[in-house]
């Protein structure tokens, strides 16, 4: 089978190549929506796989910074990563990560990140699970305080242009104390995460800013869904898209406003980071039905860039020895301490694949973590407690959304 694989040249090869993972989400790709998908990926990112005249595989990656801890990196966002079902197990999904990561390399980036639809298919190329999120259903009697507080926020509804001028720095200050989370441009705030999808018949965004001492503390970004019974009541869902407050005082007024919503059943949340200080708001946390589910993965294409970008706990050091199938120049005995990593001829403490370095680097899991599940071997007693205390992070990373 003859195969090329190459970046799009239009926005209709860009439909096209986006087409084939709307394959198995059973809808397809309009002009409307490769073109709106084309405002936020440059077409050189977004590599197809050709047989002949038809694209049968693709796999894109957006620009973006994606958060570290004590800094942010250049990172790539994978998506729309797959291979029509005529066409697999021929090679082509692993041809289209190998040019996609040599193309992610010669750009500079240490690392590239995504959401897996199934996470069996990357490890293979080197992704470690790096975070992890929580859906939470909240039934509305449910909704007390353990500590009940006057509230002395004022939350205002917005349209999508003021939104555009005061959700972005919030979410900025919030990026700044997370990893794990995207950077967004003004053209991702005003065409994606603000905008209603007209593709999808649900309902309307809604927009609310909260205000403390008069300026922007925290936003949400919420739906109604409502739900009226013959007898004239109504069983609604309040469906948060997106809570963010830089500060525990916002982050506890903004949740007690959207709580205290009326004409509702219960209140869902898709994105939750897993040490949301919901958990100790609520009285009653247990009723949040908090189910756990993957974050983002993480693939880390320069060692040594990648560990010196993020900021360390403690001055120990500690010496792994990494493989790395993928990528193999990026095997060998590394010395990690609070400037960073560079390589070594010192005896091995630590022995790991890449995709166990992937997943600490955010901080989700420990290096004891990967020892107990048989990820890693430690090889000097006490070296897993040492990069442990080096790699340590008091804020469980996140990522706010599907990308």
């Amino acid at each position: 089978m003859d195969i090329e694989v190459r970046p799009c040249r239009s926005v209709d090869e860009l439909r096209q190549m986006v087409d084939v993972i709307s394959h198995y989400f059973g809808n397809r790709t309009s002009e409307e929506n490769a073109s709106d998908f084309a405002q936020w990926i440059d077409l050189e990112r977004a590599h197809a796989a050709w047989e002949g005249d038809r694209i049968v595989g693709g796999t894109g990656a957006f620009g973006f910074r994606m958060s570290v801890p004590g800094g942010s990196i250049p990172a790539a966002g994978v998506t729309v990563v797959g291979v029509l079902p005529s066409h697999r197990r021929r090679g082509i999904l692993t041809a289209l990560m190998r040019a996609q990561l040599d193309d992610c390399r010669a750009r500079g980036e240490p690392a590239a990140f995504l959401w897996a639809s199934e996470g069996t298919i990357y490890p293979r190329f080197g992704y470690g699970l790096a975070s992890r999120i929580g859906s939470m259903r909240l039934a509305t009697e449910r909704t007390r305080f353990a500590l009940p507080f006057e509230a002395r926020g004022v939350v205002r509804l917005v349209d999508a242009e003021e939104a555009a001028r005061v959700f972005p720095p919030l979410y900025d200050q919030v990026f700044a104390q997370r990893a794990g989370m995207a950077a967004r441009t003004q053209t991702w705030w005003e065409t994606r995460r603000l905008r209603d999808n007209p593709s999808q018949p649900t309902p309307p965004k809604n927009l609310a800013v909260l205000e403390l001492d008069g300026e922007p503390a925290g936003y949400v970004i919420y739906k109604v869904k409502q739900d009226w019974h013959g007898a004239g009541f109504s069983k609604g869902t309040v469906e948060v898209i997106e809570a963010i407050a830089p500060t525990p005082e916002a982050t506890r007024e903004l949740w007690r406003w959207i709580l205290d919503f009326d004409w509702t059943s219960e209140f869902t949340c898709s994105f939750l980071p897993l040490d949301h200080p919901l958990f100790l708001l609520l009285a009653e946390p247990r009723r949040l039905e908090f189910q756990l589910n993957d974050g983002v993965w993480v693939r880390l294409l320069d060692i040594e860039g990648a560990l010196a970008a993020r900021s360390y706990a403690a001055d120990h050091e500690v010496v792994i020895e990494l493989t790395d199938a993928f990528m193999p120049d990026n095997a060998g005995r590394w010395s990690i301490g609070r400037k960073g990593a560079s390589r070594t001829d010192a005896a091995a403490e630590l022995a790991l694949d890449v995709t166990g370095l992937a997943s600490v680097y955010l901080g989700e899991f420990a290096f004891a973590d990967l020892v107990r599940g048989l990820r890693a071997h430690e090889l000097a007693p006490g070296a897993a407690d040492r990069a442990d205390a080096l790699f340590r992070t008091t804020v469980a990373p996140w990522c706010a959304e599907i990308f």
